[in-house]
């Protein structure tokens, strides 16, 4: 069997709140809401790969904090594993694949359409209670 391609989430916590980004592409996926990441390249380790998803797709600068315990599966051969991170430097801003981002308190995270896939990955966040 393969290793799935792992895909890396942010809980990027600040203020008592956690940043959600609203998807852009592709189609299908348009309109609903995920913990801003992406794929870990082939030789770069998960935290590495968070520190860059980071800065392309918000164009800031943050540190993995600690592993989120859990990995929830995306489509075939591919597996979600969400880090919690603190903001270093810079203001997010939705430069690829979104269109909108949200600061969102432990009462507001219910209030966008989270992915399917995140919204266990959000749940595991909460329980953490990292806030």
């Amino acid at each position: 069997m393969t290793q799935p391609i792992v895909v890396v989430g942010a809980a990027l916590l600040g203020g008592g709140r956690l940043l959600a980004a609203r998807r852009s592409a592709p189609p299908e996926l348009a309109g609903r809401w995920e913990l801003p990441g992406g794929k870990v390249e082939p030789g770069e380790s998960p935290e590495r790969a968070l520190v860059r998803e980071l800065h392309e797709e918000l164009g800031v600068t943050a540190e993995p904090v600690a592993r989120v315990p859990g990995e929830w599966p995306l489509k075939p051969g591919y597996v979600l594993r969400v880090w919690t991170a603190r903001l270093l430097a810079g203001t997010p801003e939705p430069l690829e694949d979104h269109d909108e981002l949200r600061w969102l308190t432990p009462g507001e995270l219910w209030d966008v359409d989270w992915l399917d896939q995140d919204v266990a990955a959000v749940e595991a966040v909460l329980a953490l209670g990292a806030w």
